[in-house]
């Protein structure tokens, strides 16, 4: 049927979609830089920056070339920065997350001489990248991970982070009661305005697979125990008022793309920010198929992250975020 045949007066969505200009103008979803965090690692010993073979575009950064990508950021309008250390030396207590000159809270201090005044740095506070076993805790006598013992250790680093210079404490390890535990922590040292950003909905998700090389994972297993089943919606809402009732200022969704029917629940109950992170199985996803010719790189790319603002996410943290805020400023 062509248009001419409908009757006059109908509604035509088509008028609201006829040029660039009037689609811009009506779009229900806005994606800025601002909306967008980078999230870089940095590696101690390194004489040169290392690519990943299953992240191509994404590297382990030394002190000096992790300025360098930080200003980059901040030049591109990112909401934020997300920092992940990778030491020489495990232990089974990860002594190195709360090591002054642990390479973690070194790198936080050199990013935030550089460009702390101008953008928000942020920490990933969890011992996984740091443990000889990999797992996001202390382990017990039987091999188990300590929830309670655990949370001694995340008070200890987060005390560490914040006196680095951490704006934002990235809590990503699932400890049940670990929000108020750093929260008190924190709050005894004087860090009343550090902020606490927590992993409500972390799933256990087979998508984490390039992570593992990026932090060069020591893991054995799995982390089901504590993550959450990707079975389970309900729980995520729990998790929620529980993260809430002991001080979460922001709160996370873990991973992005195949969760987004829990980011728009947590988002559509939430009192505070909700984010959400594109994780390292999406962001190669879309490099490999990219690569192959299967899709357009750019369009791509930008539509997944719009689909995150669209489910609710207020920010995203993803690997693009410098080079999806270019392709914006751009625009």
């Amino acid at each position: 049927m062509s248009d001419r045949s409908l009757p006059i007066g109908a509604v035509r969505p088509r008028r609201l979609r006829q040029s660039a200009a009037m689609r811009r103008l009506t779009s229900e979803t806005k994606l800025q830089p601002e909306d967008l965090i980078e999230v870089l690692f940095v590696k101690e010993g390194l004489e040169a920056p290392v690519e990943l073979t299953s992240m191509p575009g994404v590297r382990q950064h030394t002190l000096d070339s992790l300025v360098e990508a930080a200003e980059r950021a901040v030049e591109a309008g990112v909401g934020g920065i997300m920092l992940f250390g990778i030491p020489l030396e495990y232990d089974e207590r990860g002594s190195q997350a709360d090591d002054p000159n642990g390479i973690l809270n070194v790198a936080v201090r050199r990013v935030k001489d550089a460009v702390g005044d101008r953008t928000v740095v942020m920490t990933d506070l969890c011992l996984d990248e740091f443990t000889s076993h990999g797992h996001c805790g202390v382990l017990d006598e039987h091999g188990d991970v300590d929830n309670d013992a655990t949370l001694e250790r995340y008070a200890s680093i987060a005390v560490a982070q914040a006196r680095a210079g951490s704006d934002v404490l990235g809590l990503s390890g699932m400890m049940d009661g670990q929000v108020g535990a750093v929260r008190e922590a924190l709050d005894e040292a004087g860090f009343t305005n550090t902020v606490i950003m927590a992993y409500t909905a972390k799933y256990a998700s087979a998508f984490y697979g390039p992570f593992r090389e990026a932090v060069d994972s020591q893991l054995s297993g799995d982390r089901r125990t504590y993550q959450q089943d990707p079975a389970n919606a309900r729980e995520a809402l729990h998790e929620l008022q529980l993260d809430l009732a002991e001080g979460a200022d922001i709160v996370m969704v873990k991973p992005g793309l195949p969760y987004l029917d829990i980011l728009k629940d947590v988002a559509e109950a939430s009192p505070v920010p909700v984010w959400s992170y594109q994780i390292s199985g999406e962001y190669a996803m879309l490099e490999f198929a990219s690569a192959a010719g299967a899709i357009d790189r750019k369009p791509a790319v930008l539509e997944s992250l719009l689909a995150f603002k669209r489910a609710g996410a207020d920010a995203v943290m993803t690997y693009y975020a410098t080079q999806a805020a270019e392709w914006l400023n751009e625009q």
